[in-house]
């Protein structure tokens, strides 16, 4: 009499079963590879493809080698485009990060309960449409606005300040916009940290200043990064805010793409731009996945 070690798969079953193995995956990754083939492979082919071709004399694409859209990138004016835009990302970033950490921090160290309160609260923003909320700080930063009315009440002002249609109003505004993306990573990455690493550095007579750099930022860090990636990216690439609450004044690479499609109607030119913006993405990503191994190898180590 044959038995059967119990526990232990059993990798029979005939042709019949190892093709329902090899089948049953592939039918529930359909719709998502369908998904991202439609809506993700298909359009980016396509903006490549134009990247070589040429502006229609009336508009539209005529398909001819050219190269010459890449060359119009060094031109001095597109150059401070994106000095520019990279300038204001960083900042918006910056700020976010300075106030997403200590947020993220303090999310921490609530109650259990009283945590998924606090996310949501983070991530409600997201439940209201972005332009009526990018319209709020209109409201806010005009010369009659709330903010303005606090600075002369409080008496840090003589008088109303030019707070809108200026690139530090588009900062806020971005930082406002995706904080919540910088917050949520970061909270996952503190909610991993070991405590006993944190409370062996302060019995080894670090401060708490040593030991957030020398314990905390590091095993954070590829929170740091991700939360920074998703700031950064849409802050370079939104339109919205810049032409909102910069007033046109403040123009940026999403602003110059938006453009080049539905003014200029040179799609060609467009492409290459979008694709510059997708091409520092995916170095940023893989600059993300780096970190996160070598973090990742650190702690097994």
């Amino acid at each position: 009499m044959t038995t059967r070690s119990p526990g232990r798969p059993q990798h029979g079953g005939g042709l019949g079963a190892r093709l329902r193995r090899g089948v049953e995956p592939t039918v529930l990754l359909a719709p998502g590879l369908l998904f991202y083939a439609v809506l993700v492979a298909v359009p980016v082919l396509l903006v490549t493809a134009y990247m070589f071709a040429r502006r229609g004399r009336f508009g539209g694409v005529e398909w001819a080698l050219t190269f010459d859209n890449f060359a119009r990138i060094t031109d001095s004016v597109y150059l401070e485009v994106f000095r520019e835009s990279l300038a204001i990302a960083g900042l918006a970033t910056l700020l976010a990060l300075l106030v997403g950490y200590p947020t993220a921090y303090a999310i921490t160290k609530l109650p259990p309960r009283w945590r998924t309160v606090a996310l949501v609260l983070v991530v409600v923003p997201f439940w209201t449409n972005f332009l009526i909320r990018v319209y709020a700080w209109i409201v806010l930063l005009n010369s009659q606005g709330v903010v303005n009315d606090a600075l002369v009440w409080l008496g840090l002002a003589d008088e109303r300040f030019t707070l809108l249609y200026t690139p530090g109003a588009v900062v806020v505004g971005l930082v406002y916009s995706y904080l919540p993306l910088m917050i949520l990573p970061l909270y996952a990455a503190i909610e991993k940290v070991d405590t006993g690493l944190l409370e062996a550095a302060t019995d080894l007579g670090a401060g708490r200043v040593r030991t957030f750099l020398s314990v905390q930022l590091p095993l954070t860090l590829p929170g740091v990064i991700t939360g920074s990636i998703l700031v950064f990216v849409p802050s370079l690439g939104n339109f919205v805010v810049p032409e909102l609450l910069g007033g046109g004044k403040t123009v940026m690479v999403g602003n110059l793409i938006r453009d080049q499609f539905l003014k200029a109607q040179d799609w060609p030119f467009g492409s290459v731009l979008a694709m510059i913006v997708v091409g520092l993405l995916v170095l940023l990503f893989l600059g993300q996945a780096w970190v996160t191994r070598l973090v990742e190898g650190g702690r097994r180590g």
